[in-house]
């Protein structure tokens, strides 16, 4: 088993002790509130939505639903991670999105920005690919002082203390993406 692999009975474990952060209510109410701005700012841009796999689908789903303005959607997929707690600074591809972005207003969706090495790379690289505009979506937008530069995030549902949270598309070693809630992992 992978060193970062964990059995299901310690995933059980790990969301019986932990502390439950923000409920599905209040991440409805962010959502509903990061829709509002995102709509202010490209309702009448008819923009691509690239959810940022695999964190980024469950914020991207019930967003969606959210906005009421045309709008196409693709998906990428990036990651540093492969399940681990921490990760490299380099990203690795597994997917690209199929639409083109010359021209396009593009935003990305994604669960957290952390440290931002795989928002900051992926932004990076729509703005090479020709987009008109690149904003960023993110549920959880943590606070700390590791934060590489040149990331930002536009529209954050919610800033958090830096803390290991799960649920609503963030995972805990691949389990908990499907927790419907913000939940922290208890003493990390």
């Amino acid at each position: 088993m992978d060193e970062h692999m964990i059995t299901s009975e310690e995933a059980m474990r790990v969301m019986a002790e932990a502390d439950l952060l923000h409920s599905a209510e209040d991440v409805a109410a962010m959502l509903d509130r990061m829709a509002v701005e995102i709509t202010a700012t490209l309702g009448d841009k008819t923009p691509l939505v690239l959810c940022v796999m695999t964190g980024g689908v469950i914020v991207t789903g019930h967003l969606l639903t959210r906005l009421n303005f045309p709008l196409e959607q693709d998906y990428l997929h990036a990651t540093r991670y492969r399940g681990a707690t921490s990760g490299s600074k380099t990203i690795t591809w597994l997917h690209k999105p199929e639409a083109a972005l010359v021209g396009r207003h593009v935003l990305l969706v994604d669960d957290i920005l952390d440290e931002g090495y795989t928002l900051r790379e992926v932004a990076r690289w729509c703005r090479e690919q020709g987009a008109a505009s690149v904003h960023i979506a993110v549920l959880a937008d943590k606070q700390h002082d590791r934060r590489v530069e040149g990331i930002w995030c536009d529209f954050p549902a919610i800033e958090l203390v830096d803390r290991y949270v799960f649920g609503f598309g963030m995972d805990y070693k691949e389990y908990w993406r499907n927790a419907n809630g913000i939940y922290a992992v208890k003493g990390l």
